[in-house]
């Protein structure tokens, strides 16, 4: 039983998803770009998806974060980091769940996100505005890129999301869980870190799985 638990960890360790641009297993990318230069010695994604990780309307998904105008910069970077820990993170394994949707057959579920990190991403996008909870869902796509459904109001992040845990454990379908465990703790996945350090996020996968 033991020997067959060992399998299932070493499974659920340095594992990309199967989802819509992942590749199917991590290795080095020396070209990775922008903010998911993070993940350039070991990646799920190409340099091609780390680019369109930065665009306003890229072809990953159509999305468009302006849905209620101009998303602020310092908000946008971490959906921007987001992304990239999504596509890019070799290290999400014992947090993969079944999706039963047409785009991807794996998705993350309850990822133990960092409190700093999870705060930060609530103190620079309180003042962003969007007019829905889930981003997942709901909206409207014929025009081919997301608009808000009719009658959803447009309104400040810090009203759609009342708390820094609202934000992380809804926008997208419970992804992410907030926890109180800091940055460095070995207990929580960082989405943003200095690589010259190494990965921390490493240690944490291990520590789950």
């Amino acid at each position: 039983a033991t020997t067959a638990a060992l399998v299932t960890r070493d499974l659920q360790l340095n594992v990309c998803m199967d989802a819509k641009h992942h590749k199917t297993e991590p290795g080095p990318e020396g070209q990775l770009y922008g903010q998911c230069v993070l993940w350039k010695d070991n990646a799920c994604c190409t340099a091609n998806t780390s680019l369109e990780a930065h665009r306003d309307q890229s072809y990953l998904y159509n999305f468009n974060w302006d849905h209620c105008g101009a998303m602020p910069e310092k908000c946008k970077r971490h959906f921007i980091q987001d992304t990239c820990l999504y596509e890019c993170s070799p290290n999400l394994g014992p947090w993969i769940d079944q999706a039963d949707t047409s785009w991807r057959k794996e998705r993350i579920r309850d990822v133990p996100l960092c409190r700093e990190d999870c705060e930060q991403w609530w103190d620079d996008c309180q003042d962003a505005v969007t007019c829905k909870v889930n981003w997942h869902k709901g909206w409207n796509w014929t025009t081919g890129t997301n608009q808000c459904p009719r009658g959803a109001m447009c309104q400040k992040f810090k009203f759609v999301f009342p708390t820094a845990a609202a934000l992380c454990e809804q926008i997208w379908s419970g992804s992410y869980h907030y926890t109180s465990h800091h940055r460095g703790s070995g207990r929580c996945i960082q989405m943003w870190f200095d690589p010259a350090q190494g990965n921390p996020n490493i240690a944490v996968a291990q520590y789950y799985a």
